[in-house]
């Protein structure tokens, strides 16, 4: 079961006690709804989402309301509320409408509003993360909020909510291991490496993508042991461009059976080294 399934299972309006989420604060609940509304009309939703991206904005005086003790509490009380339109602003990143320049438009102005409120989202982003269907605008928010090194252990945090096994969805697993493709981090090879052997064809691509792209020679034992299996074609084409890259070899143990994995393009010398035939 993917880390989708687990969590449709058991997503619903009330936590495991039973107990309802708090209501949202009036000047945010004036405008959650429209703002994550296709049917509404375009010019009603984006003054919803114009609406709580003003809200997701810090205070202009947030210095000289800190020193005195009821300025204190109108920043946590406007902390609060960023917080909450954040949380709303995350729900027009759901669906996609036509023309796509319109869609791009709204999704650009909740994105910009929701960096407004600052490292305050991470742990409502964490749990919309854990549920949507795409990670493509959660993943941008990361990078433009936290340094690389953060970035890449969220990522990896995300992705270990995920095993190998068949899941129905696994969009958002792939993308996250086709995003770990863009980091080099001495964290990811070894994270990744469960993934190499994934029921899930572009979740295994991605996988030897992210992989290689940490340039480890530790990574050769188990990219001979998957390819020496594998049956996608793309895939392990990907092993012999990348091994031909790095100029990495294979074991002479594994030549007979990598040999016979080998595509028509590609031979494997008398040091272990791939080239391509011709």
């Amino acid at each position: 079961m993917g880390f989708w399934d687990f969590l449709k299972r058991g997503d619903n309006k009330s936590d495991k006690l039973g107990h309802k989420p708090a209501p949202l604060r009036k000047e945010v609940a004036r405008w959650a709804d429209k703002a994550a509304d296709k049917r509404a009309q375009n010019y009603d939703r984006q003054e919803a989402i114009a609406a709580l991206a003003d809200l997701c904005q810090p205070l202009t005086d947030e210095a000289e309301l800190a020193k005195t003790d009821k300025g204190k509490i109108q920043l946590e009380e406007h902390g609060a509320a960023q917080i909450e339109a954040a949380t709303a602003l995350f729900k027009r990143f759901n669906f996609v409408m036509d023309p796509s320049i319109t869609d791009q438009e709204e999704k650009q102005l909740a994105f910009d509003g929701i960096m407004g409120a600052g490292k305050g989202i991470l742990i409502p982003l964490r749990a919309y993360a854990a549920k949507t269907e795409s990670l493509g605008w959660p993943m941008r928010i990361l990078k433009a909020l936290l340094h690389e090194d953060e970035v890449v252990a969220e990522l990896l945090e995300w992705l270990s909510k995920w095993d190998t096994e068949y899941a129905k969805f696994v969009d958002p697993k792939v993308q996250l291991l086709s995003q770990l493709e863009e980091h080099k981090d001495p964290a990811i090879r070894e994270a990744v490496a469960p993934f190499l052997m994934d029921v899930n064809e572009p979740s295994r691509f991605h996988a030897v993508g992210a992989t290689l792209a940490q340039d480890d020679p530790a990574a050769i034992p188990a990219l001979v042991d998957m390819f020496i299996d594998e049956e996608s074609l793309r895939i392990r084409n990907r092993v012999c461009e990348g091994f031909m890259t790095r100029g990495w070899a294979f074991p002479e143990e594994s030549w007979p059976d990598a040999r016979k994995s080998l595509s028509s393009e590609y031979t494997i010398d008398g040091e272990g080294l791939v080239r391509k035939r011709g």
